[in-house]
Order: structure tokens, then sequence, then C-alpha cells
């Protein structure tokens, strides 16, 4: 018989990150131990309250069956006083807040609250790829927004024709910004709120790495400036090295929440239980927190001085955990990255373009670019910096 994949499966590519893994496959199969800077996945342990409050929760939950699917009233609850401590905002653990497994799912599965066959999102690009996949999936289409280093990586919404206005469903933000590591100003934030009000527009943002920042001033939430047409998504895998764990959460209009629930109860289940109180434990706790900022912010100064001491030009990210890296004037970005890849350095990163798409002129805005995940440790980000000293540009 034919196995025959449907059109939307056809119609992608390879996921970016997995082609990333294929490349440290094949130099390991070389005997060639390569620097892994391409997947932002923190090789950090997970902080011993975190993984001692889920070891214990186990126990707690041997035979609990099925979990909440929105999250427990305590992890909800927990969630809360979190954003209110953090952020100076109020939200009702009932109608405002539902749990994810991991942003991802969330991320992906959002297209499918309000988008119908022909709408449109407003996706930027580079950006993180579900924004994306989840709205072609969702039987809708993206317009892309370049993030360029001129503009500050803000998307210039001004420019957005009123025909697509009339059409987008859901517009698309992300600071911290993966991967340009850049900050949006407040007013930016209410001139986004402005935008979609006037237009009908949900407001979606991705706020996962608000917890890894480099400035005094800490990054803000868009609830913060608005709770109506608005829905964040936020993770504790950055913030406290749970990427295995997956889970994260939603919070924001109601109307938007309990739109978002009842597509969640019909595709996934909830987090674990025991996972959810490891959660609950990472959430009371900032000073792992503090020190993996502060670790990050070593790798940072380490490995971006390594850059400039190469001849390339100075990107040090204000946020996140990558280095969105300008490559040497006339090269491509996907030429350097294999240049990268020679045995004498051996360091892989992502290519900028496989994390960016093409906008309305014709353009990419990750050509030009390639991503290092600051993601190992001091002592590995210190070896990648000396190898990119043997770099001949």
């Amino acid at each position: 018989m034919s196995i025959i994949a449907s059109q939307r499966v056809r119609s992608i590519g390879g996921y970016a990150f997995a082609e990333v893994d294929k490349k440290v496959t094949e130099l390991t199969a070389q005997g060639i131990t390569p620097i892994d800077l391409g997947v932002g996945d923190p090789r950090n342990p997970t902080p011993v309250i975190v993984r001692k409050a889920c070891q214990e929760a186990v126990d707690r939950h041997a035979a609990t069956g099925y979990p909440s699917y929105v999250g427990s009233p305590s992890f909800r609850e927990a969630v809360a006083s979190w954003t209110q401590a953090r952020h100076g905002v109020t939200l009702d653990p009932e109608t405002e807040i539902c749990s994810t497994i991991g942003s991802k799912e969330g991320i992906f599965h959002f297209g499918e609250c309000f988008v119908d066959p022909g709408d449109l999102v407003l996706v930027p690009s580079p950006g993180y790829p579900p924004y994306q996949r989840g709205t072609h999936f969702a039987e809708g289409s993206c317009w892309m927004m370049p993030l360029r280093e001129d503009a500050g990586f803000l998307p210039d919404l001004d420019s957005i024709p009123e025909e697509i206005c009339k059409r987008a469903k859901i517009l698309w933000l992300n600071y911290p910004n993966s991967p340009s590591g850049a900050l949006a100003p407040p007013e930016f934030f209410e001139k986004a709120i402005r935008f979609a009000h006037d237009n009908d527009i949900v407001l979606a943002s991705d706020e996962a790495y608000s917890e890894i920042y480099f400035t005094e001033e800490k990054p803000h939430s868009l609830l913060e400036f608005s709770r109506e047409g608005v829905i964040v998504f936020q993770s504790l895998s950055k913030r406290s090295a749970m990427t295995g764990y997956r889970i994260g959460w939603v919070a924001g209009d109601p109307a938007i929440v309990d739109i978002f629930k009842k597509v969640k109860t019909n595709v996934d289940s909830g987090t674990p239980n025991f996972v959810q109180e490891a959660g609950i434990a990472a959430l009371g706790d900032e000073e792992h927190v503090d020190s993996m900022r502060n670790e990050y912010r070593e790798k940072r100064d380490l490995f971006c001085g390594a850059l400039v001491e190469a001849g390339l030009p100075d990107c040090t990210p204000d946020s996140t955990i990558y280095v969105w890296q300008r490559v040497p004037g006339g090269m491509d970005a996907v030429d350097f990255a294999t240049r990268l890849l020679d045995p004498e350095v051996a360091i892989v990163c992502t290519p900028g373009p496989w994390i960016s798409d093409v906008v309305a002129d014709g353009s990419n805005p990750g050509d030009g670019y390639v991503r290092f995940a600051l993601v190992l440790s001091v002592e590995e980000t210190r070896e990648a910096a000396k190898r990119l000293t043997s770099l001949k540009l």
C-alpha cells in the first residue's frame, strides 16, 4: 500500500533544531567531539530544591490518576503569586491561568483557538518555529514581520498593510526575544496593545525568557499593560532548567484562556501532578534563578569577547541564553556555520535562515546571522571561546 503524508506534513521542512542534532551526530561519527551550541537546551542540573520536591511528590501521587487538564489549584495559585510578586499583576487562578505541557504545546495549539482557513497570523521572523507551524496546522497563513537590528529587533507594526490587519487573528510577540536577545521598551508594548485593540487581533506574548536578562531593569510582561485581548505564554524550562519536565502556563484575558482550555482538553492531558509540585517549588525560590542568571552572564561575556577577538561584530545580547551573531561581511550564514564545523573549531551553531523566513519584500531577516545557544558549562564555554581564536576570517 502507499503511505502518503497529509498535505500539511508534506509542505513543511525538517524542524530546524532536529537538523542541528543531525550535524552533531555526523561530527561524532567522524571521531570529532563537537561543542554543541546549536539547540537551546540548558545542561545545568535542575536545582536540588526542584528535584527534591518532584521526588517526594511521586510517592504522594502514586495513585492519583490523570492530572487536571488545566493545572492543579495549588499550581495555578503559585503562578498567580509569582506573577503578583514579579510583575505586580493580580490574576484569578480559576479563570485567568491554565497549565501547559511546557510552552511549546500551548503555542502550537493556540492557532486552533482562533484561526479558520484563510485567516492570517502575524509572526516574527526570525522566531520560534511553532508560531508558524501551529498556524499552518490550523489551516491559516502567516504574515512574517521582519525583526531587524536597525529597528531594535522590534516589528514595525505601522508598516503592516490594512488589508493584512483586517484578516489577521493573532499577533505573536516574544520579549525577551529569541534569538536576538533584544528587550522591548514599555512604549512598544503600549503601541502593540493599541494596534491589536484597533484591529481586533488577539495579542499572544511568549515570555519564556523573562528571567534571563543582564540589564538593571527587569523585562516587562505584556500583562503589566493590559489584560484585554492579551494572553501570555510562560515556561519553567529556561528559568529553572526544567526543559525535560514539560511544564508551563498561559495567563491573561479570561475569555481567551477559556477558549484555550477548551482546545487543550481535547488535544492532550494535563501536566503530571508530581511535576506540578516541582513547578511550585521552582516558583517559590529565586535564589537558583539569580545563580543561573549570573552564570549565563559569565558565559555570555566569555563567548562574546572571543567572537570580537576573532574579528566578528560585537553582538552581546541584553537577555536570553542566545547570541544572535552577525557573520563576517559578504559571508553566507550557512557557509559560516559550516566553517565552524571544521575539526580545529568543531562548534555547532544554528544558521539564521533556519529559524527565520522570507518576509514581504522578499528578504530573509536571518540572512547574515548565526545563533549560538550558551547552554553548556562555564568550562565548556571557555573551551569554545578558545577554539574561536583559531578562526582565520
